[in-house]
């Protein structure tokens, strides 16, 4: 299993990094990028931290651990010199907080995400079809959420990166380990979206590809 968004006492998670690594590998991960909300308040902090833990468990673990961040409730202006500037501090992927049904996050993010070149566009709730396409052309993933709450945008974000031949993944935006990913969690929020093996292997395919380029 792969999960692409997760968070941890970095910024609103409730474990340590190493923890949180622990656990997805205990649980049959074979690769997790930890992803902390950041802005410019914290961003140096966090991506110290993550970049120097990563290593760390990357010398001595068999599991893949990917430092990122999730750029979270920055004005449009500001969005690509923050994802600049994120590559440059170490991070391998890099998530917006995309225009989810449940916060109220500045309307035109999605957009202002995909200009700005993200690796994936988190719970972007009721995308419009010109970002999906848009999202298509510069190869930047669609998220499909298993998280209460940003999930309600799933079925619409599934046919809109359909219609426009976006890639999706799936993460979990985990914030504690009950939220890690499981094989019966997989099946039940794939499953509500499509009866295609092909489609739901698709996906799980699509993490792995950006988990090996990211690393």
């Amino acid at each position: 299993m792969i999960d692409l968004h997760t968070h941890t006492l970095l910024s609103d998670g409730l474990l340590l990094p190493s923890e949180l690594v622990r656990r997805a590998k205990v649980a049959g991960y074979s690769a997790i990028a930890l992803t902390d909300h950041v802005d410019h308040s914290n961003i140096d902090a966090v991506l110290r931290g993550l970049v120097k833990v990563s290593k760390a468990l990357n010398r001595h673990w068999d599991i893949a651990v990917l430092p990122g961040v999730e750029i979270t409730h920055v004005p449009l202006e500001e969005y690509s010199g923050l994802v600049r500037y994120a590559r440059r501090k170490g991070a391998r992927i890099v998530v917006a907080h995309g225009e989810s049904p449940v916060e109220p996050v500045i309307p035109g993010t999605n957009m202002a995400a995909i200009i700005a070149e993200v690796d994936i566009l988190a719970h972007p709730g009721f995308i419009s079809e010109e970002d999906a396409r848009l999202a298509a052309e510069k190869g930047i993933y669609l998220e499909i959420t298993v998280r209460k709450g940003h999930s309600e945008g799933n079925r619409h974000v599934f046919d809109m990166a359909r219609s426009a031949g976006a890639k999706m993944v799936l993460n979990t935006d985990a914030h504690s380990p009950e939220d890690l990913l499981t094989p019966q969690k997989i099946e039940k929020v794939l499953g509500e979206l499509t009866d295609s093996s092909d489609i739901r292997d698709g996906i799980i395919k699509n993490s792995e590809g950006l988990a090996r380029k990211a690393f």
